[in-house]
């Protein structure tokens, strides 16, 4: 008996000590939300979004989470890792089976300035690049990234509503699991232009918006390498022409005027203003 009792410890010490390990077998360490809010669990950072507080179920265990979501939220962002983050290697596993739009990212936010970052690995039936900015590419782990920037006017931000760049990698072909090093794209980044601050939090996040789905990641940390150290050299892409405002808005109120993808008027009609209401939504009020 007693031999039998060690084995069984031992076994127990060793599926702890894996970086992905799973929980599912030890129900007494697993933390269910369907609210927005933070906090820790499974030994790690944890943030759930929901533009609606209805449709999402989130399975938190150890170093792992899954996540049911459904259009009821809108729009739900959730995930784990660190607070704060870091420019480090992070290493991921599992499934991703979004129906509609929806996106598989490391996402975070610096502070002075406030960034809001995204380096995406797949999404769903749209591409979240459409209609920003591109800057240019940059190869890392395995494949070519295109980087794009955008600028989120009055939207929701960890500061509250606020105006900040947004930043994207978005990997040129589709895959759900591998490592990403985070300072690939830092590096990348910095050297087109585009600044970051102080890291706050960062998560392997899902992303949701409009759409339902089943999401279930494993992470693990890999190496911190300082922002600073050399990374594969960006390709840019020429600045477009800039094109002279109208001087008279041409959305009326309550029209459409931003979001992402977005690809009509954007000034609105005196006296209103284009208000976000999300990342994929503005209206003139």
């Amino acid at each position: 008996m007693v031999s039998s009792f060690l084995f069984i410890l031992c076994a127990a010490a060793v599926a702890l000590a894996s970086p992905f390990a799973n929980s599912t077998n030890d129900l007494s360490r697993r933390t269910v939300v369907s609210t927005s809010g933070t906090g820790t669990a499974g030994g790690y950072y944890y943030s759930l979004y929901e533009e609606v507080n209805s449709g999402v179920s989130m399975n938190i265990g150890t170093g792992s989470y899954s996540l049911t979501w459904s259009a009821a939220s809108t729009d739900v962002v959730a995930g784990i890792g660190w607070m704060p983050g870091s420019a480090q290697a992070i290493s991921y596993s599992g499934t991703f089976s979004p129906n509609g739009n929806a996106y598989l990212s490391v996402y975070g936010w610096t502070t002075s300035p406030l960034v809001e970052y995204y380096i995406c690995d797949s999404f769903g039936d749209y591409n979240p690049s459409t209609g920003l900015t591109h800057m240019g590419t940059v190869t890392s782990d395995g494949d070519a990234y295109d980087i794009y920037q955008t600028v989120r006017t009055n939207a929701p931000s960890i500061s509250g509503t606020a105006t900040f760049d947004q930043f994207w990698s978005v990997r040129q072909t589709k895959r759900v699991g591998g490592t990403i090093t985070t300072s690939n794209h830092f590096n990348a980044w910095k050297s087109l232009g585009m600044q970051m601050g102080t890291f706050n939090y960062q998560i392997l996040a899902t992303e949701g918006y409009e759409s339902s789905g089943t999401s279930s990641i494993s992470i693990g940390q890999g190496v911190t390498v300082p922002t600073g150290t050399s990374a594969p050299t960006p390709t840019p892409t020429p600045a477009p022409t800039a094109t002279p405002s109208p001087s008279g808005g041409s959305v009326a109120e309550y029209g459409q005027c931003g979001g992402i993808g977005w690809t009509g008027g954007t000034v609105c009609a005196a006296p209103f203003t284009c208000q976000a209401a999300n990342a994929y939504y503005s209206q003139c009020l």
